[in-house]
């Protein structure tokens, strides 16, 4: 590009002029930088799941994460509303019958009192151990697919710990989605209580 006399050298220097200003703007501009350090809780990591594209496919996987919310009740901390939403994934992995046999608000009051007795209790779920995949026994009821699994709980308190055997059953929706129908702890001798 050729600039001829006065006019070419002023439209020189503002171009110039522009390019630094633009310089200046982009070196001094604010750009928020993640934290590769930032560690995200256990609820937040438990909480992203979005259920309504990224559903557990199989009885046994929809136990560990419903499983895994059980843990955030009783072993992390969280805010009001963190509870609440950690409630609200209990509450959609349930089938409707179970889901439907209390109100939401009753429901949040009920987990809020049981995990009051864990903390009075010193009571922590330590980990859980979800039946094999080839454990699981499929059933049919009603003309429904139903599935039965069992998963270990293993709870500390101080430093004793102290197994506890529970037994879910679960049922297919009108969507395939296993849902949990109901669940029971089991006893020493295999009966449920």
């Amino acid at each position: 590009m050729k600039f001829k006399g006065a006019k070419g050298m002023l439209i020189l220097f503002c171009l110039i002029v522009m390019l630094a200003a633009y310089y200046c703007y982009l070196s001094n501009r604010n750009i928020p930088v993640k934290d590769e350090n930032e560690v995200i809780s256990k609820v937040q990591e438990v909480l992203a799941r979005d259920l309504s594209r990224n559903y557990p496919a199989t009885p046994k996987e929809v136990l560990k994460y419903y499983s895994e919310l059980t843990q955030c009740f009783y072993n992390e901390e969280y805010t009001d509303q963190e509870l609440a939403e950690l409630s609200d994934k209990a509450i959609e992995m349930y089938d409707d019958e179970l889901a439907n046999a209390k109100s939401r608000e009753e429901y949040l009051r009920d987990l809020k009192k049981d995990i009051a007795d864990f903390e009075k209790d010193d009571i922590v779920i330590s980990s859980y151990k979800v039946s094999n995949s080839t454990d699981v026994e499929y059933f049919t009821k009603d003309g429904r697919d139903c599935a039965s699994l069992y998963c270990t709980y293993t709870l500390r308190k101080g430093t004793n710990l102290q197994a506890t055997e529970e037994v879910f059953v679960l049922r297919k929706d009108d969507k395939g989605h296993w849902k949990i129908l109901g669940f029971d702890v089991v006893k020493d001798n295999g009966d449920q209580e």
